[in-house]
């Protein structure tokens, strides 16, 4: 029942920790890439709103023009992915999450571009930013930057579907309608997977 959802940041946290998140790292062999997000959240006027970016288009960006969290790939200069989370937001939308306090973090998952597997794994991190405000995007990676209450995506309203084409194949993905943003695939994947954890 979402209605009963207790969407408080202590509530957050604790169903966050409940269970370690799937490590998609550990004992790895293979030389995978790997990525990190920030779920950004901060207190609206309707409960707890998460910052979402549209990315900027770019023609061998497999992700061009998604809506997505601020992140991005881990640089040899990063201390861990949560250092590359930071970094990265800082970078795309001029949000410093030093003082932001870190949840937890959710499920690693594999990117998948056009769909093939990416050789990329991808950690989300959750912070609660009560005060968060975007600054000046980094123009070649971000279009835009917004915040989505997050208990109407919670209770189903903003469900909706997006069509796509494969080699030939029209398929369709769940997704979600953010103020007429689709929201789809990766970031989608791991949106769900944070609403199963808060439920």
């Amino acid at each position: 029942d979402v209605s009963a959802v207790n969407l408080a940041k202590s509530s957050i946290r604790g169903r966050l920790n409940a269970r370690n998140p799937r490590d998609l790292l550990r004992d790895r062999k293979d030389p995978v890439k790997r990525a990190a997000v920030a779920s950004v959240l901060r207190p609206g006027t309707g409960g707890p709103e998460v910052l979402l970016i549209r990315r900027a288009e770019h023609p061998r960006d497999p992700w061009s023009g998604h809506m997505a969290f601020p992140g991005g790939r881990q640089d040899p200069e990063d201390a861990d992915l949560l250092a590359t989370a930071q970094r990265e937001t800082l970078e795309e939308v001029g949000l410093d999450l030093g003082g932001a306090d870190l949840l937890g973090r959710g499920d690693d998952l594999e990117a998948i571009a056009r769909g093939k597997r990416a050789g990329l794994v991808v950690r989300p991190f959750v912070f609660w930013a009560p005060a968060a405000e975007t600054g000046p995007f980094d123009a070649t990676e971000v279009a835009e930057a917004l915040w989505a209450p997050i208990a109407p995506l919670l209770r189903g309203e903003r469900d909706t579907t997006f069509p796509y084409e494969h080699e030939g194949r029209r398929l369709t993905f769940p997704a979600y309608d953010v103020e007429g943003r689709i929201v789809w695939g990766l970031t989608h994947r791991m949106l769900t997977a944070l609403f199963a954890r808060l439920r």
